[in-house]
């Protein structure tokens, strides 16, 4: 039974986009308290691993990707040089999220896609399906510490840098506000890390040429830059070419190397260098190759846009912007049916390590814009002394 308060509470936990509005005048919510995922700690334990062991997996890969060995995967060779350049420095991240298929049935989890450069979905899976819990099961546990992963790595990122000052950008032409509250949050997360935070649009940041820096509105040089914009927009704006002289750019988080997990080439990378692997789909760069059934990936595609599906009583082709820069094509595997609802696990990773889960439901074969996020509890006891979760401080 949904709380009676629901609506105002998750926008007091910044879930303030949950409501959107179909053509038709229809009101949808993507925010969904009449259900809820329940694990059990083996299963939550064995999809950790998973999570844990598929990240290694695409550091290979994305090693295996920057020589060049699959083409310019659509982002061009000056930035894969780049992507390459950020890789073999280990320029350090802060998170990413796994898309996984699990049926709960005692199969292998199936990988796919890697969300790892601009990933949303962190409020509704950190602090949203939290504060559900704590109202209502708080005798009861939750895959999530998403939230103290989050803060322990901004701290850890401080002390490696000795850095203090960091900026955080964002789009303002995503509408929706989502884009706007996940930086709000990280903004909270990191000054919890110890950071001091400036907020900034992207198309405000400027290039002092006396500096040969990036600055923002103030002219203050920016020395380390989260961003939610996808690495392969930013080679393509007028400043891409400033991108290209690492000496002269800020700390970029997520860094210059992400663009080679966020492709979908990484898919076949993947299957390239680890065939068969359990946890994998079969897929292939630039045509199906030998797949009877398959699902066609714009290689810089998200939230299900240009999705081409071929498959037996199956022939979908959404709509969008992407697919100019390449296809991956990923073997077909149809997702959970749970009373007409189909799930997609979301595996959120910070420092290599599995830190909580998202559940997104969809009606369709495609978890795109209008799916539906779902709660979820695991079968065992709340910890002694739940964490405390302290968000709110930037917003």
């Amino acid at each position: 039974m949904p709380r009676p308060d629901w609506k105002k509470k998750i926008e007091e936990q910044g879930l303030v986009f949950s409501t959107t509005t179909m053509p038709d005048g229809r009101k949808i919510e993507y925010w969904n308290e009449s259900a809820y995922y329940e694990f059990t700690m083996d299963e939550v334990e064995t999809l950790e691993k998973t999570a844990e062991d598929m990240h290694i997996m695409c550091l290979e890969a994305a090693k295996y990707l920057a020589t060049g060995a699959m083409g310019d995967i659509g982002i061009g060779q000056q930035a894969l040089e780049l992507a390459g350049d950020s890789l073999l420095a280990a320029d350090m991240d802060i998170y990413g999220r796994f898309d996984f298929i699990y049926d709960g049935k005692g199969g292998p989890a199936k990988m796919l896609e890697y969300n790892a450069d601009t990933p949303t979905g962190l409020i509704e899976a950190s602090v949203a399906q939290w504060f559900w819990l704590q109202d209502v099961f708080p005798e009861k546990d939750q895959w999530n510490g998403i939230h103290e992963a989050l803060i322990r790595q901004w701290k850890k990122l401080q002390f490696r840098t000795g850095m203090s000052t960091l900026h955080v950008a964002h789009s303002e032409a995503e509408e929706s506000g989502e884009d706007w509250m996940t930086a709000a949050y990280m903004r909270d997360v990191a000054s919890q890390g110890g950071w001091t935070t400036i907020g900034i649009n992207m198309s405000d940041i400027g290039w002092d040429p006396n500096l040969n820096r990036f600055v923002d509105l103030d002219n203050f040089m920016i020395s380390t830059m989260f961003k939610l914009y996808p690495w392969e927009l930013m080679m393509k704006e007028p400043f891409g070419q400033r991108l290209l002289q690492r000496a002269h750019n800020p700390r970029w988080v997520e860094p210059a190397w992400k663009m080679l997990l966020s492709n979908k080439a990484l898919l076949a990378a993947l299957w390239h260098l680890y065939p068969n692997h359990e946890n994998l789909l079969p897929a292939y760069l630039g045509d199906p190759g030998p797949l009877k059934e398959w699902v066609a990936k714009p290689l810089h595609g998200r939230e299900g846009d240009n999705i081409r599906i071929h498959a037996p009583g199956i022939e979908i082709q959404q709509p969008g912007g992407y697919g100019r820069e390449g296809w991956c094509f990923q073997q077909y595997h149809s997702l959970p049916d749970f009373d007409g609802n189909h799930p997609v696990l979301g595996l959120w990773v910070v420092d290599g390590e599995s830190v909580g889960c998202g559940i997104r439901e969809s009606d369709g074969p495609i978890t795109d814009y209008f799916c539906r996020f779902v709660p979820n509890t695991i079968d065992a006891p709340a910890p002694v002394a739940p964490p405390a979760t302290s968000y709110g401080a930037a917003l």
